[in-house]
């Protein structure tokens, strides 16, 4: 199945029989063979949805619900296999790859238990009129995926856009497609009719664009980098689409000398080097309170410098990142930093007893100062910076002065500050003394360049809903 597209529940081979590598980032070898999509092959996929749409948006939302809960029932019994795949083609510890087969579980299950419960609302006008709203699917949904989270990120919003009466054309990210691909397979054993799930896989520039750019496509949700959200909230102007963009970070976590600091090392380590770093709501930016900077910067070296680097089926702390051209990118930034006077307090270099893969150890830098390049721009990567501060001002003005507002973390046992803080931070999730903590049901989004829109929890539901009103007058 992963050299062909899945559209109309099958799967077909592209059009122009053009075919692309998937490459296993700890060894570098081909794993799979994959279909490089072309417009027309875009155009098959959008059409098939469209043409089910008119049957899907008429289901009942008890009939949604079976199958959302079904699909949650084989991801669940294909775990095994879906972990092992997502490791072996992104390259993470394969816990990690677990937990995130266990997170789109729930992520079926909450949008199967919303199905009933997207209702409109009366409005009173005046005597001789009843006014009420209806919600509608918007129709044909293009889902356009990351590669750090391919399966977790496209069971995220799919789920949501299907319960909501939509159809819907994924697209994941060129580097990490066999576990979407996959994900196509259980919809059709779900029983999910034909058309109403799409799957087609490419590259970014010809895939991509073309599928945000058709016509026939009602709503578009993307997660990736600023430069290419930007390029999609073009396309989708282009037919005056709304569009969902969860995009860049470059989010601080507030150290305060009060708080639990043992606890707080644990979470900066945890944000920072999760998925080796590639996570847009990582820890990139640890701000601490100065009486408590000296100390927390020697436990982290401490810290950092025991984690393991292996491939992602050995379960170490860290495995490879993506691809080559990534790690060329994660070290072009510690050689920035280096140049800009920064100091390597941990790692900065490829680990010397890994002559294959791409893999890179976990970095710490301090004596950074906020202006520098690696304290402002997303590295997306195992590299962390360290910077004092001075009180509540110094910390917002260097945790606020970045163009990204996506996470950001507060550690104090002053819940009064905490909550000061919280107001004044720039970013669309606040943490206090803990980090990650996004379950299925709250909104997800940031604020800034990092994005607009929220998915997760009801609010992603006004990502596939327009509301109709409707208005009776009598007597």
């Amino acid at each position: 199945m992963f050299d062909q597209l899945f559209i109309d529940n099958e799967f077909v081979a592209p059009a122009a029989g053009r075919r692309f590598d998937a490459i296993d980032p700890a060894t570098e070898q081909r794993i799979a063979t994959l279909a490089l999509a072309d417009a027309g092959d875009v155009d098959r996929a959008v059409r098939s949805a469209h043409r089910a749409f008119a049957a899907w948006r008429r289901t009942t939302p008890a009939e949604r619900t079976r199958l959302l809960l079904k699909a949650a029932a084989l991801v669940e019994a294909r775990r095994d296999e879906i972990a092992r795949l997502e490791t072996l083609d992104m390259g993470k510890p394969l816990r990690e790859s677990l937990a995130n087969v266990a997170r789109a579980v729930r992520s079926f299950e909450y949008a199967a238990g919303a199905t009933d419960k997207l209702e409109g609302q009366s409005i009173p006008v005046d005597a001789r009129s009843f006014n009420f709203t209806h919600l509608e699917p918007v129709g044909v949904t293009a889902h356009i995926t990351p590669w750090n989270y391919p399966f977790a990120n496209a069971c995220r919003s799919l789920p949501v856009a299907l319960a909501a009466g939509c159809t819907a054309v994924v697209k994941p990210a060129s580097e990490t497609c066999l576990t979407t691909l996959l994900l196509g397979d259980v919809l059709r054993e779900a029983g999910f009719p034909p058309g109403v799930v799409n799957i087609v896989t490419g590259s970014g520039t010809e895939a991509g664009a073309a599928l945000a750019r058709h016509p026939l496509v009602r709503a578009i949700t993307f997660t990736g980098s600023v430069g290419t959200g930007q390029r999609i909230a073009q396309y989708a102007s282009e037919h005056v689409r709304p569009v969902v963009l969860e995009l860049g970070g470059k989010n601080p976590q507030l150290v305060y000398a009060d708080a639990d600091l043992d606890l707080a090392l644990r979470e900066t380590v945890r944000g920072a080097f999760t998925n080796a770093g590639q996570v847009c709501t990582g820890v990139s930016r640890v701000l601490v309170e100065r009486p408590a900077y000296t100390r927390y910067v020697e436990a982290l070296r401490e810290r950092v410098e025991a984690l393991t680097v292996a491939p992602g089926l050995d379960d170490a702390d860290l495995g490879p990142l993506v691809s080559e051209a990534h790690r060329r990118t994660v070290a072009g930034h510690v050689s920035a930093a280096r140049d800009e006077g920064a100091r390597l307090v941990a790692g900065g270099s490829v680990p010397p007893d890994r002559g294959r893969g791409w893999f890179f150890r976990p970095t710490v830098f301090d004596q950074v100062d906020p202006a520098m390049r690696i304290a402002r721009e997303e590295v997306f990567g195992p590299l962390l910076v360290v910077i004092p501060f001075d009180g509540d001002e110094e910390a917002l003005a260097i945790a606020n002065g970045v163009e990204f507002g996506l996470a950001a973390g507060i550690f104090t046992r002053d819940l009064g500050r905490a909550m000061r803080l919280v107001r004044d931070l720039e970013a669309g999730m606040v943490w206090v003394n803990e980090w990650f903590q996004s379950p299925v049901q709250v909104p997800h989004g940031g604020v800034k360049h990092s994005g607009i829109g929220r998915e997760q929890g009801l609010a992603a539901f006004a990502n596939y809903l327009q509301t109709k009103d409707v208005a009776i007058r009598f007597g």
